[in-house]
């Protein structure tokens, strides 16, 4: 059924006359009209009308004098599928941070994004099952779908330790696997940079991965290396999906440090190669060339072996503290840190929330400390010592953002959250993934046109975790719609000044209900939680 829908909707969307004989003649709950219809595809829009009743589209084609108790004329205005962020940071740790603490989710439904995707980067909430009861008991504007995460489940399983699963271990972790993609988990996500994800061998993250694969899920991964040693580590994201039976996915793809730039050639290279021999890969992309996570990611990663306890008492132990700085300055001069002080920018430091928004080289001015690689490696010890905070690095090159974006495997997604007004000085892809896309990189760079773009945001990835009824303007389809000026679509959020919401989406509808109309948030809180076992 699903199928023929999909052939029926292409059909009418590609040819040049959008007409159709009329599903129902019950009256309309929404019509839109004299729009542009992006049906999802990568393929032009073609002019026509929406009619919506309930949570779905129900009609498309020529509906003028159609009875509806709301009508929209939208003439001259993108008619767009809801966008899907494929990978998103809104579920945090604390229950009062994130999409429960901004519910109507303003900076992505001000980009037209409908549902997000949360669980990446090897962590989730285990049970995954508590933040669906929660969301149900509290929705967001958003719909919610999540991964599950294997560092989490190998923290819980195994710890904090740098050592292999005992055999016992990885089926306590496969189990959990099994639970979670039960529950309704769309994957396994891993950040195999991090601890505790970081000290598992591939060949345990490949026995996870096929449970998920059981489940027809997808495995997502934040990689061992985004510098460095970028290239094994997408041999190896390539591999796992290969020996897992699963599609796979380099999750925010960048090549980080000046010494690597330009190998985003090498790295498509190796997606190519393996799509030919039948591995079914793919990737997600943020339009920025600065990353954001916490400032650990400067530490190497034997002093993260036992966690924060054990890394606390090497900072203690004058030798260690030595190799550990030594260490840290290497990777601020060829990885993260740019080469120098000032490309890393505290975000959110919550010990000491009045340097939010400076970086290394203003902090050393402001204690009256030389500016230097050894002085920053000595701060940026006693910021985590005190208890961590979350930077920006600005470390990689605008040829290779371009180069990512324009492959055909390429979707994209912010590796943002929900972010409101705080004292955070966030990363701007929290407020303009999207809409720089749209706007900037489409519209004026013309990178790719609007289009394709809007196919990496919609079909593309709702497609890759099989949300057949969503990311598309089919019949059938939920009403997950986005009305956008795509002339003045864009992105408003810098690094100095992230908390501006960005301009030029008129409309959005979530499961049918405007929650933004005529560029007015409504209070209408209509998200649903997606469960993966309803899509296969």
């Amino acid at each position: 059924m699903k199928i023929l829908s999909r052939i029926a909707a292409i059909a009418l969307l590609t040819s040049c006359s959008v007409e159709q004989e009329e599903v129902t003649v019950e009256p309309l709950d929404i019509l839109l009209t004299g729009g542009m219809l992006y049906s999802g595809l990568d393929a032009p829009p073609v002019a026509g009308d929406i009619g919506i009743i309930d949570d779905r589209i129900v009609a498309i084609g020529e509906l003028g004098g159609r009875e509806s108790a709301l009508t929209l004329d939208v003439s001259g205005l993108a008619v767009v599928p809801g966008f899907v962020d494929i990978h998103s940071h809104a579920v945090r740790d604390d229950l009062n941070d994130g999409i429960f603490r901004w519910p109507d989710a303003e900076n992505l439904i001000r980009q037209g994004v409908t549902t997000i995707v949360g669980g990446p980067d090897g962590s989730s909430p285990l049970p995954i099952t508590d933040t669906f009861d929660a969301l149900a008991a509290a929705p967001a504007a958003v719909n919610f779908a999540t991964f599950v995460g294997h560092g989490s489940i190998r923290g819980l399983v195994v710890g904090e330790d740098d050592r292999p699963a005992t055999e016992a271990e990885l089926e306590l972790m496969q189990e959990q696997v099994r639970l979670a993609m039960e529950a309704g988990a769309f994957g396994l996500s891993s950040g195999l940079i991090y601890a505790p994800g970081r000290f598992a061998q591939t060949d345990e993250v490949i026995a996870l991965a096929r449970v998920a694969a059981a489940y027809d899920g997808i495995y997502i991964s934040h990689m061992r290396e985004e510098g460095l040693a970028v290239l094994d580590s997408v041999a190896e994201t390539i591999r796992i999906g290969e020996e897992g039976g699963l599609p796979t996915q380099i999750t925010h793809h960048k090549i980080v440090g000046a010494p690597m730039w330009g190998n985003s050639v090498e790295t498509l290279r190796l997606v190519d190669e393996a799509m030919a021999r039948g591995v079914d890969v793919s990737i997600d992309q943020y339009p920025y060339t600065a990353s954001s996570t916490s400032l650990t990611i400067l530490f190497p990663g034997w002093s993260l072996d036992g966690g924060r306890a054990a890394l606390l008492a090497r900072m203690d132990d004058p030798d260690q503290r030595q190799r550990l700085k030594d260490d840290i300055v290497y990777n601020i001069e060829v990885d993260r840190g740019g080469d120098d002080p000032a490309n890393v920018g505290i975000a959110n430091c919550p010990h000491d929330n009045t340097i939010n928004g400076l970086n290394l080289s203003e902090i050393l001015r402001l204690q009256e400390r030389n500016v230097s690689h050894q002085n920053a490696a000595e701060l940026l010890m006693e910021l985590v010592y005190a208890g961590n905070c979350s930077a920006v690095f600005h470390a990689i090159d605008e040829d290779d953002v371009r180069n990512i974006m324009r492959h055909e495997r390429t979707m994209i997604a912010s590796d943002g959250g929900i972010e409101g007004p705080s004292e955070r000085v966030p990363h701007p892809r929290n407020y303009g993934t999207f809409a720089r896309v749209l706007g900037h990189y489409s519209r004026d760079e013309n990178v790719l046109p609007q289009y394709t773009a809007i196919n990496k945001m919609s079909m593309k990835p709702a497609d890759r975790i099989n949300l057949y009824d969503r990311g598309r303007l089919e019949i059938g389809a939920m009403a997950d719609i986005a009305v956008i000026d795509l002339a003045e679509v864009i992105d408003r959020s810098t690094f100095d000044a992230p908390h501006r919401y960005a301009r030029g989406v008129q409309h959005v509808f979530v499961n049918g209900q405007a929650v933004l109309l005529d560029g007015d948030m409504t209070g209408v809180l209509p998200g649903r939680v997606l469960r993966s076992g309803d899509y296969r």
